[in-house]
């Protein structure tokens, strides 16, 4: 989704909570990797690889000059001969530790594996944010988490997953910002949305 598409749907969802609901949580993993300096875990379920909402991120990163954005896809199974990109599997986890930022998206079931590897990995320190279908247990171990809950009406949780990365890149740029900073920052949305979609995910 773009720039542009963001925009319409932020409009379309104003007067909802769920723009600043994501703003607040972009605000929050924004905190966490520029305070860590990086090392952004992002995990999802068995059933659910968040590798849309990585791609997103990579790309946010990028044009917003927050290198720290750009996550480290843990993936339940791994595929021989997949990019170094998509072949770091769940032992990963077991190395989060403080100045670790671990990303959990569960629209279903975590399952008592996951959250077994992700409570081990805030008694290491790692900072923990959950994008979930509303799993009490998660939410528990998940130092912010935004809930999406199936019927929630408005819009599901990959659409929140858009909100949230287009928020996290924008809000990475000072409040007070001089008209050079201005034209920078709209000469990389226009380079984002001219080219073409990445195909490496």
């Amino acid at each position: 989704m773009d720039a542009v598409r963001v925009a319409l749907l932020r409009e379309v969802l104003a007067g909802t909570q769920w723009p600043a609901d994501a703003r607040r949580f972009a605000g929050s993993l924004r905190r966490s990797v520029t305070a860590a300096g990086g090392s952004l875990l992002l995990v999802g379920t068995e059933q659910y690889e968040p590798w849309h909402l990585a791609a997103h991120l990579v790309d946010e990163a990028a044009w917003s000059g927050l290198p720290e954005l750009a996550p480290t896809l843990v993936r339940h199974r791994v595929r021989p001969g997949a990019p170094p990109h998509l072949s770091v599997g769940l032992g990963r986890l077991e190395g989060a530790r403080r100045g670790h930022t671990l990303l959990v998206v569960a629209p279903d079931q975590p399952g008592a594996g996951l959250l077994e590897r992700v409570h081990d990995a805030r008694l290491a320190g790692a900072t923990v944010l959950s994008l979930d279908g509303g799993d009490a247990d998660l939410a528990a171990l998940a130092h912010d988490a935004l809930s999406v809950r199936e019927g929630a009406g408005e819009l599901d949780l990959d659409t929140v997953q858009h909100l949230v990365s287009a928020a996290a890149g924008e809000n990475s740029l000072p409040e007070r910002r001089g008209p050079r900073r201005r034209r920078d920052r709209l000469a990389r949305l226009a380079d984002q949305l001219t080219a073409p979609p990445p195909s490496r995910w």
